[in-house]
Order: structure tokens, then C-alpha cells, then sequence
């Protein structure tokens, strides 16, 4: 039986203060069909790319997932949070000695190239098929496995201390939070990751994303024209 409705990927850059699942419901509404999915959430605070797979797209999905993804953020050290971003509660804080840039470029050097991390609790991975964040809600800490990542390069843009805006090239599964909260370890004066947007996953960037406000008030058919269909995806992953 044919599928009916819009089939392709919707490159989003998401607004601040909404989840992932917020965009997926507007663009339900806004191209009329049931059948969509996301690739790789963001966390309400972060920005950027998010890629929506739309109808037949959706069997794509995990591969779309796989693929490396660059953040551009700002870690803020100083002080650690329950979630390890600045939407959480702060359980420490420490004084920032006046490091150098060096020293600053010799923690970010420790997470480069394969090491492993352990998820946050505030997290989506599921612990005996429960959301660990859903229990974090109720405060309970549960042991976390550490998972392989890879960061394949970093930069460092701006040291204003206490904060710190780098970029990061990374492999699926990252959690650039923990991240900063590692480096920050690493520091020993803590750190928590207080901005943060995704600007690349696999090949796409946000040059042909539809902005939230879009998304809710443009006509279906600029919608659907905005598509990126199945085959250029192909073309574009060489396949």
C-alpha cells in the first residue's frame, strides 16, 4: 500500500525553552500527517539542529542517528549542577584560579579522541525501561554505565573566565554537559554547561533549517517544499 503524505527529512533550529518532543507535536500539526520522528534529542535549553524524519524517512532514522555531530557552546566553571547544565540546581562551588590558556587547553586535551563517559542522571537512557530522568525527578541516583564516545576535535573561542566557549566534534551518544562538568573536574574547580547549540549532524547543517516560528505560521506547502527528500539524502551520504 502507498504512504500518503509527506515523506523526507525537515532540518529545524530549535527555539530555547522547548523539548524536542515540543517541535515534533507543532510539526504534526503543521504538515497534517502522524508519521514523525526525531534524530537525537536537545535538551530544552540548547539550541540548533534538529532533524525531523517524515514518512517514509522514518525508517532512516537510526542511521541519521549514528552519524558525528558539532556543538558550539559555553561552559561556566566554578560551580557543578544536578544536571550539569545551568537549568539545574547548583550542588557546588568552588573559587576559579586564573588559569592560562594552557592549562585551560591541556583538561579539554584529556577528552580528545576515544575515552568513555558516564551519563548524567537527567538523561533520557533507561534504566529497567524508566527514563533516568523521570527518576532524578524523584531523587533517586542510580549506578550509570560508562559509554565509549569520541570527540574528534575541539576548539576554543573565547576565555572569559569563568567561562569558556568552545566547539566540539563529537561522536552519537555525547553528552556535552557532561562534558563541561568533566573538564571542570578535571580543572578542580568544577564547571556546568550553561549555553549550547548544535550546528552539524552527519551532513546537514543549519543553512537549510526552518526556524520554530516558521514552523508554526508558514504555509504546508513551503513546508513541504523545505523538504529534503530521500533521494539527496542518498546522494549526499554517498550512498
Amino acid at each position: 500500500m502507498a504512504e500518503n503524505g509527506p515523506t523526507g527529512v525537515l532540518l529545524i533550529d530549535k527555539a530555547p525553552d522547548m523539548t524536542s518532543h515540543d517541535v515534533v507535536a507543532i510539526a504534526r500539526r503543521a504538515l497534517n500527517t502522524k508519521k514523525i520522528g526525531h534524530c537525537g534529542t536537545l535538551d530544552p535549553m540548547a539550541t540548533g539542529l534538529l532533524m525531523l524524519v517524515i514518512g517514509r524517512a522514518t525508517k532512516i532514522q537510526d542511521l541519521l542517528m549514528s552519524e558525528d555531530k558539532q556543538y558550539s557552546g559555553t561552559m561556566t566553571l566554578g560551580s557543578t549542577t544536578s544536571t550539569q547544565d545551568r537549568q539545574g540546581e547548583v550542588l557546588e562551588e568552588f573559587p576559579v584560579p586564573d588559569f592560562s590558556e594552557s592549562e585551560i587547553r591541556a583538561a579539554f586535551d584529556a577528552f580528545t579522541g576515544p575515552f568513555e563517559q558516564i551519563p548524567p542522571m537527567v538523561s533520557a537512557i533507561k534504566k529497567d525501561g524508566v527514563p533516568l530522568y523521570k527518576l532524578a525527578r524523584k531523587g533517586e541516583v542510580v549506578e550509570r554505565q560508562p559509554r565509549p564516545v569520541h570527540v574528534n576535535s575541539y576548539d576554543i573561542s573565547r576565555i572569559a573566565l569563568p567561562e569558556i566557549d568552545f566547539t566540539v566534534d563529537c561522536s552519537k551518544g555525547f553528552y556535552v554537559r557532561t562534558y563541561a562538568h568533566d573538564i571542570g573536574a578535571k580543572l578542580g574547580c568544577g564547571a556546568h554547561l550553561s549555553a549550547l547549540r548544535r550546528t552539524r549532524s552527519g551532513k546537514f547543517t543549519l543553512d537549510r533549517a526552518v526556524t520554530v516560528d516558521a514552523l508554526k505560521n508558514a504555509p504546508r506547502e513551503d513546508l513541504i517544499n523545505s523538504l529534503i527528500t530521500l533521494a539527496e539524502i542518498s546522494l549526499m551520504r554517498g550512498a
